[in-house]
């Protein structure tokens, strides 16, 4: 601190302290505060305070030392630096504000600091591509700046930014050897290649920064765009060599006859024949040939309990399982299943997460709704009611039925949830 200003950090006397104080000149300190912050906590430029009243006037008048009588006043920093250091303050504009807190911010220094933490993300990152047998890839500049550009990684913490695209980095040159003379498998399981690239089999589970990153690069690759659901993201995987989870989730299905001759749907058509559930994995589906009978009408279902009570009664329908939520490996059944030319009819919880998943199948798939309407609601709710079944109150934001623009009303005016097993004779009726 320079001339008259205070070196011995003894704070303002108590009547000085009680004027800088006063309400008067709140604004004044609000506004000299984030100017100063934004010039490296100079004070150089100039503040203007509008709509000025009579109490603010007064105690910028007495600080000043000059009159202020209009609605709008203009005050240079470097003359209110300057009369705080000759004034009974006797400290400059910045000391002052500290004074009367909070802490100043020099935020231009703040953004030199981050842009050259930045700086040397990005250099350590060079290096370590220029490290690796990725550098005599002819998409990895391209791959490198995309991501710059977009901005991901300097949303996070320059340790965590600087960590996931290191890992980004190796993994990709694990992909994409190039004259590098390690060996390495022709296919990878995921988990396998993530502990390699971070310690955890779950590193590049979908949804991860890491696998995010990973995939941007396959894609510019192999010269495809990047994919934006989860079954394209397992068809990029693979088409790196690299084998997703294809075990862990199933889909539940009943009576499905697929026409093709090998053994797997052969043991589909011998399961259905006897009535009995089969749980398909994702790896299954990828070697099936879905191939139904002309005009094959599917009903799917939210509920486990259906395709139970379907298989004890000996129904012969062709029945889908949702369970509670259309995941991928549920998804790629109906997908394949529409491919075959299959029409489908739906029926689900109703609730208001159930309706949103209704809309998702239906919508998705042109389904048929399946005892879904106004009035299967009214009918089942007076139904319960009259068995004295006790209720479940509805909870949580609606969700409007697309195929039934009454549902909704219907649902807010009774207010009670019903789950699928409410309907379950009839639904079992359809299934004959």
């Amino acid at each position: 601190m320079t001339g008259a200003e205070q070196t011995d950090g003894r704070p303002p006397d108590a009547d000085a302290l009680a004027f800088l104080t006063r309400p008067g000149l709140t604004r004044l300190w609000t506004a000299a505060r984030t100017r100063l912050e934004r010039n490296g906590l100079r004070p150089a430029g100039t503040i203007r305070l509008g709509d000025l009243d009579a109490q603010e006037r007064e105690a910028l008048s007495l600080l000043l030392a000059r009159p202020v009588t209009g609605l709008t006043a203009t005050i240079r920093l470097l003359d209110l630096d300057t009369r705080l250091r000759a004034s009974a303050v006797g400290r400059g504009l910045a000391s002052t504000l500290r004074e009367l807190g909070p802490p100043l911010t020099d935020r231009r220094a703040v953004r030199d600091a981050a842009a050259a933490e930045r700086s040397r993300v990005w250099s350590t990152v060079q290096a370590e591509l220029d490290a690796t047998s990725l550098s005599a890839q002819p998409w990895a500049a391209q791959w490198l700046e995309e991501i710059r550009r977009g901005g991901t990684l300097t949303r996070q913490d320059p340790h965590t930014a600087t960590t996931v695209i290191t890992q980004a980095v190796h993994t990709l040159a694990t992909l994409f050897p190039g004259t590098d003379p390690r060996p390495t498998p022709a296919t990878w399981g995921r988990g396998e290649l993530a502990t390699r690239a971070t310690g955890s089999a779950h590193g590049l589970d979908d949804g991860t920064l890491l696998s995010r990153l990973v995939l941007r690069g396959v894609a510019l690759a192999h010269g495809v765009e990047l994919p934006a659901d989860a079954p394209a993201r397992r068809a990029l995987w693979r088409m790196a060599s690299v084998t997703p989870d294809e075990v862990s989730s199933t889909v539940l299905s009943y009576g499905l006859r697929p026409t093709g001759g090998t053994w797997r749907e052969a043991a589909l058509r011998e399961r259905a024949a006897h009535h009995m559930e089969t749980h398909l994995t994702l790896r299954e589906l990828r070697t099936l040939t879905l191939t139904m009978p002309p005009g094959t009408r599917v009903h799917v279902c939210e509920n486990p309990r259906v395709v139970e009570a379907a298989a004890d009664a000996d129904r012969t329908a062709p029945l889908v399982c949702t369970s509670g939520s259309a995941t991928t490996v549920v998804l790629s059944l109906l997908d394949a299943l529409a491919s075959s030319g299959c029409a489908f009819a739906y029926h689900g919880d109703f609730d208001w997460p159930g309706i949103a998943l209704a809309n998702r199948v239906i919508q998705r798939y042109a389904a048929e709704p399946w005892r879904m309407r106004t009035a299967d609601y009214e009918y089942l709710a007076t139904r319960e009611q009259v068995n004295g079944t006790p209720s479940i109150a509805l909870t949580g934001p609606s969700s409007e039925a697309a195929w039934d623009t009454e549902l909704a009303p219907a649902m807010d005016a009774l207010g009670i949830a019903l789950h699928e097993e409410a309907a379950l004779d009839l639904l079992l009726e359809d299934l004959g």
